[in-house]
């Protein structure tokens, strides 16, 4: 049951961050002042206005966005980015809480270190939806636009004390106290209530894709929240508020992890939200 309601209440699945980079990318580390580092995956530069940022969600390191060809399929359009947060792979870790306000600002230093005077598009998965949210609300002058790939959510996701410390305790016992996906599990309530009171987001171009499928996991997670998959699409709808170019797009074909099962509908959706880029 345990292990059920970890995939159920943000889809958390933990993979090995000891995959082979591919060729394209290069291994490279940002330094942060607290003093630990955290490892990157950076492709070469091509592109002058943009680049690309995948941020992963809760229980994963950016080698869950290898295990298809979406980082090099972007590459044809955009420089691309990958990092594991404090805690998982290589990357080191600090004492602080590991909310959503402290992995922003930690986002914050991996995105100064690649920007180079250009804008940020934004991708991110489940919990890292939250994370880039935050980011783009902050720093609105350095967002170009927004993918978000069935993204947490506060009107949905509404982890119970019990559950979170289920999610906690389970990922405690299977990778240790320092793990990052452990520590965040630590602050979910409070960072779903944090982000509520953050705003809307910045009038930039926002794609959202949101997984329909009645397939095990996201039954377990309408179960476990008392929440409907409708009530999952309404609260992405809820992240149009204040934009002028939203685009929501639902699928029926594949569950929480779109970019594992329909990759191709993650490239089509970058592309749409390129395209709107000026």
């Amino acid at each position: 049951m345990i292990k059920k309601i970890i995939f159920l209440i943000i889809a958390i699945s933990s993979v090995s961050c000891h995959q082979v980079v591919e060729p394209v990318f290069q291994i490279d580390s940002v330094d942060i002042p607290s003093g630990h580092s955290l490892v990157t995956c950076i492709s070469q530069k091509r592109s002058p206005e943009y680049f690309v940022l995948l941020e992963s969600g809760l229980g994963d390191d950016h080698s869950v966005w290898q295990q298809g060809t979406l980082p090099e399929q972007l590459l044809n359009s955009c420089d691309v980015i990958m990092y594991d947060r404090g805690g998982y792979g290589k990357s080191g870790i600090d004492n602080n809480p590991r909310n959503i306000d402290r992995l922003r600002q930690e986002l914050e230093i991996v995105v100064n270190k690649y920007s180079e005077g250009r804008k940020v598009i934004l991708i991110g998965h489940s919990l890292g939806g939250l994370i880039i949210r935050d980011y783009a609300i902050r720093n609105p002058g350095l967002t170009a636009g927004i993918l978000f790939i069935d993204p947490s959510h506060e009107s949905y996701n509404q982890p119970s004390p019990s559950v979170e410390n289920s999610i906690y305790e389970s990922f405690f016992h299977a990778f240790g106290a320092n793990f990052g996906g452990t520590r965040e599990a630590k602050e979910l309530i409070e960072g779903l209530e944090y982000i509520s009171n953050q705003g809307n987001l910045p009038d930039v171009p926002v794609v959202v894709l949101t997984s329909m499928k009645q397939d095990a996991g996201n039954n377990e997670s309408d179960l476990v929240n008392n929440k409907s998959r409708q009530d999952w699409y309404n609260a992405h709808e809820e992240l149009k508020m204040g934009l002028s170019d939203f685009t929501h797009i639902q699928t029926l074909n594949s569950g929480h992890y779109i970019m594992k099962e329909e990759a191709n509908l993650v490239l089509s959706g970058f592309n749409l939200l390129f395209s709107k880029l000026p």
